[in-house]
């Protein structure tokens, strides 16, 4: 105890701690490399696509929910820590509450509530952004292996010969995608390797090139284990499944190189299994392929694992 007779100073060194860990979380919070213009975003990068939008307002949304928790949940803490903290003159067992119905229905309730308000977004919005045109502008398949990706161009290309729906190479894609390939595309391939490298940018794995402005399908197929195909600025990432086709479309709207990589840990080389996205002009695509005939790179690489009969039996007439 101090000199007077009260216990406040042995308090001191705590206030102290607790304004030393304040003052090091606002610097935490303020050192980092984020503009004001980055915060809205929440850690997400700059959408490039007319679907990333969509992704980031949910994520933004579910934000905002959990802050309002949060809040109320501190708040609840604080106003109990604060209010109702133990008397210095009075020492009597405060009065016990039990069995509060309107209270325990209050917390009950609103969970669902809550979970119900995120079911009804997310379901509606997974349902936009998995929804396939009959015919997209462009159709790659994506084929992940260990440790890199393959890209099959499904198009028709001067100098490539072919039926991209009877080839061989891609009897793993379900008829129902097979619909909305190109008349007699021949196509043309690119793979990479985990040494491949960008030339522009020095960034490891290889490009694969999109037009700015069209609709694109990516067809999703496994040649070994599951992986996960996530272009980081798309704000889109699905699995890829052996024996289980995925699919997806988005529209690029801004042109550059980004950053893609393997989001599901699928063994040892997972780290290195990453990849780069182009968006170029329409013209400057077409160029790509072509380039890619002149390489010889015509014709398609085998897509992956047959459909298992789960997969087949998921099989319709229509998309």
């Amino acid at each position: 105890m101090s000199p007077n007779g009260s216990d406040r100073s042995p308090r001191r060194p705590k206030r102290r701690k607790l304004l030393q860990a304040l003052t090091a979380g606002l610097v935490l919070a303020t050192a980092t490399g984020c503009t004001w213009e980055d915060f809205p975003r929440l850690g997400m990068p700059t959408p490039t696509t007319e679907e990333a939008p969509r992704i980031l307002s949910l994520w933004q949304g579910s934000w905002a929910a959990a802050l309002a928790v949060g809040v109320l949940v501190w708040g609840l803490i604080l106003w109990s820590a604060f209010f109702h903290r133990r008397s210095r003159t009075k020492v009597e067992v405060p009065p016990q509450t039990r069995y509060n119905m309107p209270i325990e229905a209050l917390y009950t309730v609103v969970p669902l509530i809550i979970v119900s308000v995120f079911f009804y977004f997310t379901a509606r919005d997974e349902s936009e952004l998995l929804k396939l045109e009959k015919k997209p502008d462009v159709t790659v398949n994506v084929v992940g292996f260990q440790w890199s990706w393959c890209f099959n161009y499904v198009e028709n290309v001067d100098g490539s010969t072919g039926d991209a729906k009877k080839s061989k190479d891609l009897a793993a894609i379900p008829d129902r995608y097979k619909k909305a390939f190109p008349a007699d595309a021949g196509g043309v391939y690119d793979c990479g390797t985990p040494g491949t490298r960008n030339p522009q940018t020095n960034n490891p794995g290889p490009t694969l090139w999109l037009p700015e402005g069209k609709r694109v399908r990516f067809v999703l197929t496994s040649r070994d284990v599951i992986h996960s195909f996530w272009v980081v600025p798309f704000l889109m990432k699905q699995d890829v499944i052996p024996g289980h086709t995925n699919a997806f479309e988005v529209t690029p709207n801004r042109e550059g190189t980004f950053l893609g990589k393997c989001a599901e840990l699928c063994g040892v080389d997972h780290s290195r299994m990453l990849f780069n996205v182009k968006v170029v002009s329409p013209e400057r695509y077409e160029q790509h392929l072509k380039d890619l005939v002149k390489k010889g790179q015509t014709g398609y690489v085998p897509a992956g694992i047959a459909q298992t009969s789960h997969e087949k039996n998921r099989e319709t007439n229509n998309l």
